[in-house]
Protein backbone atom coordinates (compact mmCIF):
# COMPACT_ATOMS: atom_id res chain seq x y z
CA UNK A 1 0.00 0.00 0.00
CA UNK A 2 1.21 3.52 -0.82
CA UNK A 3 2.28 5.51 2.23
CA UNK A 4 1.14 9.12 1.98
CA UNK A 5 2.23 11.95 4.28
CA UNK A 6 0.67 15.40 4.43
CA UNK A 7 2.56 18.50 5.56
CA UNK A 8 0.75 21.26 7.44
CA UNK A 9 -1.70 18.61 8.61
CA UNK A 10 -2.97 20.67 11.54
CA UNK A 11 -3.93 23.55 9.23
CA UNK A 12 -7.28 24.13 7.56
CA UNK A 13 -6.48 22.50 4.21
CA UNK A 14 -4.28 19.84 5.77
CA UNK A 15 -7.03 18.63 8.07
CA UNK A 16 -9.44 18.35 5.18
CA UNK A 17 -6.85 16.51 3.08
CA UNK A 18 -6.30 13.97 5.85
CA UNK A 19 -10.06 13.48 6.12
CA UNK A 20 -10.42 13.08 2.34
CA UNK A 21 -7.65 10.48 2.26
CA UNK A 22 -9.18 8.56 5.18
CA UNK A 23 -12.56 8.61 3.43
CA UNK A 24 -10.90 6.82 0.52
CA UNK A 25 -9.50 4.10 2.75
CA UNK A 26 -5.98 5.49 3.15
CA UNK A 27 -4.03 5.78 6.41
CA UNK A 28 -2.04 8.97 5.85
CA UNK A 29 0.71 10.30 8.07
CA UNK A 30 0.05 13.77 9.49
CA UNK A 31 3.14 15.99 9.46
CA UNK A 32 2.97 19.06 11.67
CA UNK A 33 5.39 21.40 13.38
CA UNK A 34 3.48 20.66 16.60
CA UNK A 35 2.23 17.05 16.35
CA UNK A 36 -0.03 17.54 19.37
CA UNK A 37 -2.16 19.88 17.27
CA UNK A 38 -2.83 17.03 14.84
CA UNK A 39 -3.41 14.35 17.47
CA UNK A 40 -7.19 14.51 17.02
CA UNK A 41 -6.95 13.47 13.35
CA UNK A 42 -6.81 9.79 14.27
CA UNK A 43 -3.72 8.97 12.21
CA UNK A 44 0.01 8.63 12.81
CA UNK A 45 1.59 12.02 13.45
CA UNK A 46 5.21 13.08 13.03
CA UNK A 47 7.01 16.33 13.76
CA UNK A 48 7.94 18.19 10.58
CA UNK A 49 8.97 21.84 10.36
CA UNK A 50 9.29 23.44 6.91
CA UNK A 51 12.11 25.66 8.20
CA UNK A 52 14.17 22.72 9.47
CA UNK A 53 12.92 19.81 7.38
CA UNK A 54 14.25 16.53 8.75
CA UNK A 55 14.44 13.64 6.24
CA UNK A 56 13.93 11.21 9.13
CA UNK A 57 10.34 12.39 9.44
CA UNK A 58 9.73 11.16 5.90
CA UNK A 59 11.08 7.65 6.39
CA UNK A 60 8.95 5.16 4.46
CA UNK A 61 6.88 7.84 2.73
CA UNK A 62 6.04 7.10 -0.90
CA UNK A 63 4.02 10.23 -1.68
CA UNK A 64 4.50 13.56 0.08
CA UNK A 65 1.67 16.08 -0.09
CA UNK A 66 3.50 19.39 0.24
CA UNK A 67 0.87 21.92 1.26
CA UNK A 68 2.38 25.35 0.75
CA UNK A 69 3.62 27.08 3.90
CA UNK A 70 1.67 30.03 5.28
CA UNK A 71 4.86 31.76 6.42
CA UNK A 72 5.44 34.55 3.92
CA UNK A 73 8.91 35.47 5.20
CA UNK A 74 10.78 32.75 3.28
CA UNK A 75 8.13 30.45 1.91
CA UNK A 76 10.07 29.34 -1.18
CA UNK A 77 13.14 28.68 0.98
CA UNK A 78 11.11 26.52 3.33
CA UNK A 79 9.69 24.60 0.41
CA UNK A 80 13.19 23.97 -0.96
CA UNK A 81 14.19 22.49 2.39
CA UNK A 82 11.13 20.22 2.38
CA UNK A 83 11.91 19.10 -1.18
CA UNK A 84 15.53 18.36 -0.25
CA UNK A 85 14.35 16.34 2.75
CA UNK A 86 11.97 14.36 0.56
CA UNK A 87 14.73 13.56 -1.91
CA UNK A 88 17.10 12.51 0.89
CA UNK A 89 14.41 10.27 2.38
CA UNK A 90 13.70 8.54 -0.94
CA UNK A 91 10.16 9.86 -1.35
CA UNK A 92 8.78 8.73 -4.70
CA UNK A 93 6.50 11.64 -5.60
CA UNK A 94 5.52 15.09 -4.32
CA UNK A 95 2.03 16.53 -4.72
CA UNK A 96 2.36 20.29 -4.35
CA UNK A 97 -0.39 22.88 -3.82
CA UNK A 98 0.63 25.75 -6.09
CA UNK A 99 -1.33 28.76 -7.40
CA UNK A 100 -3.71 29.04 -10.34
CA UNK A 101 -1.91 29.88 -13.61
CA UNK A 102 1.56 29.34 -12.08
CA UNK A 103 4.25 31.33 -13.88
CA UNK A 104 1.58 33.13 -15.92
CA UNK A 105 0.00 34.63 -12.79
CA UNK A 106 0.61 38.36 -12.29
CA UNK A 107 0.03 38.12 -8.54
CA UNK A 108 2.81 38.91 -6.07
CA UNK A 109 1.65 35.81 -4.25
CA UNK A 110 2.64 33.69 -7.24
CA UNK A 111 6.40 34.23 -6.97
CA UNK A 112 6.94 31.75 -4.14
CA UNK A 113 4.97 29.14 -6.06
CA UNK A 114 6.90 29.79 -9.27
CA UNK A 115 10.18 29.32 -7.39
CA UNK A 116 8.87 26.16 -5.72
CA UNK A 117 7.73 24.64 -9.01
CA UNK A 118 11.21 25.35 -10.40
CA UNK A 119 12.81 23.68 -7.37
CA UNK A 120 10.59 20.64 -7.81
CA UNK A 121 11.60 20.35 -11.45
CA UNK A 122 15.28 20.72 -10.55
CA UNK A 123 15.01 18.03 -7.86
CA UNK A 124 14.36 15.28 -10.37
CA UNK A 125 11.56 13.90 -8.21
CA UNK A 126 8.26 12.82 -9.69
CA UNK A 127 5.62 15.49 -9.08
CA UNK A 128 1.97 16.39 -9.38
CA UNK A 129 1.29 20.13 -9.36
CA UNK A 130 -2.11 21.28 -8.14
CA UNK A 131 -2.45 24.93 -9.09
CA UNK A 132 -5.21 25.90 -6.70
CA UNK A 133 -7.45 28.86 -7.30
CA UNK A 134 -9.01 30.89 -4.49
CA UNK A 135 -10.72 29.22 -1.56
CA UNK A 136 -14.23 30.59 -1.09
CA UNK A 137 -13.38 30.65 2.62
CA UNK A 138 -10.91 33.45 1.84
CA UNK A 139 -13.99 35.63 1.46
CA UNK A 140 -15.93 34.38 4.48
CA UNK A 141 -13.42 35.01 7.28
CA UNK A 142 -14.74 38.49 8.09
CA UNK A 143 -18.45 38.20 7.37
CA UNK A 144 -19.44 39.39 10.85
CA UNK A 145 -18.23 42.96 10.31
CA UNK A 146 -19.42 42.88 6.69
CA UNK A 147 -22.96 42.10 7.82
CA UNK A 148 -22.75 44.55 10.72
CA UNK A 149 -21.69 47.47 8.51
CA UNK A 150 -23.42 46.31 5.34
CA UNK A 151 -20.23 46.51 3.27
CA UNK A 152 -17.68 44.15 1.74
CA UNK A 153 -14.52 45.95 0.67
CA UNK A 154 -12.22 44.85 -2.15
CA UNK A 155 -10.25 46.05 -5.13
CA UNK A 156 -11.49 43.70 -7.84
CA UNK A 157 -14.02 45.93 -9.54
CA UNK A 158 -16.31 43.74 -11.63
CA UNK A 159 -13.71 40.97 -11.94
CA UNK A 160 -14.86 37.41 -11.46
CA UNK A 161 -13.22 34.75 -9.29
CA UNK A 162 -13.67 31.02 -9.86
CA UNK A 163 -13.49 30.02 -6.21
CA UNK A 164 -14.20 26.63 -4.67
CA UNK A 165 -14.35 25.37 -1.11
CA UNK A 166 -11.28 24.11 0.73
CA UNK A 167 -12.97 20.71 0.92
CA UNK A 168 -13.13 20.61 -2.89
CA UNK A 169 -9.38 21.25 -3.17
CA UNK A 170 -8.71 18.73 -0.38
CA UNK A 171 -10.52 16.06 -2.39
CA UNK A 172 -8.28 16.82 -5.36
CA UNK A 173 -5.27 16.26 -3.09
CA UNK A 174 -6.61 12.86 -2.05
CA UNK A 175 -7.48 11.79 -5.61
CA UNK A 176 -4.08 12.71 -7.03
CA UNK A 177 -2.02 11.44 -4.11
CA UNK A 178 -3.65 8.02 -4.24
CA UNK A 179 -3.28 7.40 -7.98
CA UNK A 180 0.15 7.24 -9.63
CA UNK A 181 -1.52 8.02 -12.97
CA UNK A 182 -1.39 11.69 -11.94
CA UNK A 183 2.43 11.67 -11.90
CA UNK A 184 3.89 14.40 -14.08
CA UNK A 185 0.59 16.28 -14.34
CA UNK A 186 -0.03 19.98 -13.77
CA UNK A 187 -3.65 20.80 -12.99
CA UNK A 188 -5.28 24.24 -13.05
CA UNK A 189 -7.94 23.93 -10.37
CA UNK A 190 -10.86 26.29 -9.76
CA UNK A 191 -14.57 26.37 -9.07
CA UNK A 192 -17.13 25.58 -11.74
CA UNK A 193 -18.81 28.98 -11.49
CA UNK A 194 -17.15 32.39 -11.24
CA UNK A 195 -18.53 35.24 -9.14
CA UNK A 196 -17.93 38.95 -8.73
CA UNK A 197 -17.67 40.96 -5.53
CA UNK A 198 -21.26 42.06 -6.10
CA UNK A 199 -22.34 38.41 -6.39
CA UNK A 200 -20.57 37.66 -3.10
CA UNK A 201 -22.31 40.57 -1.37
CA UNK A 202 -25.67 39.40 -2.71
CA UNK A 203 -25.05 35.90 -1.34
CA UNK A 204 -24.13 37.31 2.08
CA UNK A 205 -27.24 39.50 2.06
CA UNK A 206 -29.44 36.54 1.13
CA UNK A 207 -27.95 34.34 3.85
CA UNK A 208 -28.05 36.99 6.57
CA UNK A 209 -31.28 38.73 5.65
CA UNK A 210 -29.50 42.09 5.88
CA UNK A 211 -28.41 44.50 3.15
CA UNK A 212 -24.77 44.06 2.12
CA UNK A 213 -23.02 45.86 -0.76
CA UNK A 214 -19.66 45.37 -2.40
CA UNK A 215 -17.43 48.46 -2.55
CA UNK A 216 -14.37 48.30 -4.82
CA UNK A 217 -11.51 50.60 -3.81
CA UNK A 218 -8.28 51.53 -5.59
CA UNK A 219 -5.61 48.97 -4.70
CA UNK A 220 -3.62 51.35 -2.46
CA UNK A 221 -6.75 52.41 -0.58
CA UNK A 222 -7.78 48.81 -0.04
CA UNK A 223 -4.32 48.00 1.33
CA UNK A 224 -4.64 50.92 3.76
CA UNK A 225 -8.08 49.70 4.80
CA UNK A 226 -6.68 46.23 5.52
CA UNK A 227 -3.94 47.81 7.61
CA UNK A 228 -6.67 49.66 9.47
CA UNK A 229 -8.24 46.30 10.27
CA UNK A 230 -4.97 45.28 11.95
CA UNK A 231 -3.10 43.42 9.20
CA UNK A 232 0.66 43.98 8.85
CA UNK A 233 1.49 46.36 6.00
CA UNK A 234 3.34 43.74 3.95
CA UNK A 235 0.54 41.20 4.18
CA UNK A 236 -2.08 43.86 3.47
CA UNK A 237 -0.17 44.82 0.31
CA UNK A 238 -0.09 41.19 -0.87
CA UNK A 239 -3.82 40.76 -0.29
CA UNK A 240 -4.65 44.04 -2.03
CA UNK A 241 -2.47 43.03 -4.99
CA UNK A 242 -4.21 39.65 -5.17
CA UNK A 243 -7.63 41.27 -5.17
CA UNK A 244 -6.69 43.83 -7.79
CA UNK A 245 -5.19 41.11 -9.99
CA UNK A 246 -8.37 39.07 -9.61
CA UNK A 247 -10.17 42.02 -11.13
CA UNK A 248 -8.08 41.43 -14.24
CA UNK A 249 -8.77 37.70 -14.46
CA UNK A 250 -5.93 36.24 -12.41
CA UNK A 251 -8.30 33.99 -10.46
CA UNK A 252 -10.72 33.12 -13.27
CA UNK A 253 -10.70 29.66 -14.83
CA UNK A 254 -13.56 27.90 -16.60
CA UNK A 255 -11.87 24.58 -17.40
CA UNK A 256 -13.81 22.66 -14.73
CA UNK A 257 -10.70 20.54 -14.17
CA UNK A 258 -11.33 20.44 -10.41
CA UNK A 259 -14.84 19.05 -10.71
CA UNK A 260 -13.66 16.42 -13.20
CA UNK A 261 -10.88 15.35 -10.84
CA UNK A 262 -13.16 14.97 -7.83
CA UNK A 263 -16.06 13.50 -9.79
CA UNK A 264 -18.68 16.02 -8.73
CA UNK A 265 -19.53 19.71 -9.15
CA UNK A 266 -17.56 22.08 -6.96
CA UNK A 267 -19.32 23.63 -3.97
CA UNK A 268 -21.32 26.72 -4.96
CA UNK A 269 -20.06 29.96 -3.45
CA UNK A 270 -23.49 30.67 -1.98
CA UNK A 271 -23.45 27.35 -0.08
CA UNK A 272 -20.11 28.13 1.57
CA UNK A 273 -21.32 31.65 2.40
CA UNK A 274 -24.57 30.33 3.89
CA UNK A 275 -22.67 27.86 6.09
CA UNK A 276 -20.32 30.62 7.27
CA UNK A 277 -23.19 32.97 8.10
CA UNK A 278 -25.00 30.20 9.97
CA UNK A 279 -21.85 29.59 12.03
CA UNK A 280 -21.60 33.24 13.17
Amino acid sequence: MTTIAVTGASGQLGRLAIAALKARGASPIALARSPAKAADLGVETRAFDYAAADPAALTGVDVLVLISSNDFNDRAGQHRKAIAAAKAAGVGRIVYTSLLKGEASPMLLAQDHIETEAALKASGLATTILRNGWYTENFTGALGPAIQFGTILGAAGEGRVSSASRADYAEAIAVTALDAAHEGKVYELAGDTAHSGADLAAAVAAASGKPVAYVSLPQADYAKALEGFGLPAGFAAILADSDACSGRGALFDDSKTLSRLIGRPTTPMADTVAAAVKAL
